[in-house]
């Protein structure tokens, strides 16, 4: 089963493919874009499990492809990193009509696109995502960007890909950690704007992430629908698409707040700040606490952390994460920007929230 989703930007629309076994037909697809030396940009670990593989799919498609090859995690995600690549990117002579391929996830993503859009003022580039969380989220919609002391993401362009391949196949060799981070991404879109995908969430997540294909495929591809339909809608984030950071404010704050290390990864901080979204309209009276419940427990049920005390090691106390939330990009005119709710699938952003009640329920 192979599901395309137009992502409707005029005359820079894009699709994307999400099905099992994409990765035999990524040559065929990219072909139409590429012109002269293909780099294939990916990491260590991503790299010894499937660049051998895409390059020979490449190859026979005709392509030159090149591989770059980075450190894997988010320390590639910086300047550091960026010269790093922009420089081998230049070295290989790429021209302004050529195409560059990310394969990897979030953080090959983010720093493979931000190059390309920087690079002779705009090159062009694809996605190959490789894990859940770049599957339903960060391959999609055009944001791309490093890290920097100050923060996540703070630096960085909008630079929208020409294709977005996403082989469910390829998530089977997640470990299970991992897997569910992504699959946190996944919950998110069920409760910002459609409780009827979340109940199916409820009723076949655990089949998803078990290995089923059919279930996995609907969930990344019903994911990538409703990201795809908020950006046609809002690609700058003016308005609509700031609900896609739903539990996210809270979440790059804990992420901050542990090093950006393997204490918390980023879909788990993104799980724990959703319930803590949920817990602060609980207390502003706009969710009823059967909502905020139920979502608990389906994290829970897959295996999610959903409390600040689930994270390893000394907790982030109250005062440290709101002046972590200070620094957010989503911060305006002084005011921390939050997505909350009415109630399962009902999303908003608001920017009135009582110092104390969130001083409370980051205390709680």
């Amino acid at each position: 089963m192979t599901k395309i989703i137009t992502v409707g930007l005029g005359d820079r629309a894009y699709a994307i493919h999400v099905g099992n076994g994409l990765l035999a037909q990524a040559g065929a697809l990219l072909k139409p874009f590429a012109r002269g030396p293909v780099p294939v940009v990916t990491d260590v670990n991503v790299g010894e499990i499937h660049l051998a593989r895409f390059l020979d799919v490449m190859g026979h498609a005709g392509l030159d492809a090149r591989p770059i090859v980075m450190p894997p995690g988010e320390g590639s995600k910086s300047f550091g990193g960026l010269e790093t690549l922009t420089g081998q990117l230049l070295d290989m002579e790429i021209s302004r009509g050529g195409l560059i391929v990310a394969l990897g996830g979030g953080v090959i993503g983010d720093l493979t696109g931000f190059a390309a859009g920087i690079l002779k003022r705009g090159v062009a580039f694809a996605q190959v995502p490789t894990t859940l969380l770049s599957q339903v989220d960060s391959s999609v919609g055009g944001k791309t960007g490093i890290n920097t002391t100050q923060g996540k993401n703070l630096i960085g362009v909008f630079h929208q890909p020409r294709l977005v391949i996403a082989d469910t196949a390829l998530l089977s060799t997640l470990p299970r950690r991992e897997l569910l981070a992504g699959y946190a991404e996944i919950a998110k879109y069920g409760a910002l704007g459609d409780a009827e995908f979340f109940t199916w969430l409820e009723q076949n997540g655990p089949l998803a992430l078990s290995g089923h294909s059919d279930a996995m495929v609907h969930a990344v591809a019903h994911s990538c629908q409703m990201k795809a339909d908020i950006v046609a809608r809002d690609e700058r984030e003016s308005g609509e698409r700031a609900l896609l950071n739903l539990g996210h404010t809270f979440g790059h704050a804990l992420e901050a707040l542990t090093g950006y290390s393997d204490r918390l990864l980023h879909g788990e901080g993104v799980a724990i700040g959703m319930a803590l979204a949920f817990a602060l309209s609980v207390r502003l009276g706009l969710t009823p606490p059967a909502d905020a419940e139920r979502f608990v427990r389906h994290l829970k049920a897959v295996g999610l952390p959903s409390a600040i005390s689930d994270i390893p090691g000394p907790r982030p106390d109250a005062g440290s994460l709101i002046a972590a939330m200070g620094h957010d990009k989503k911060v305006a005119d002084g005011k921390i920007n939050f997505v909350l709710l009415r109630g399962l699938g009902k999303a908003f952003v608001t920017s009135d929230v009582p110092p104390d009640a969130l001083a409370n329920v980051l205390s709680a």
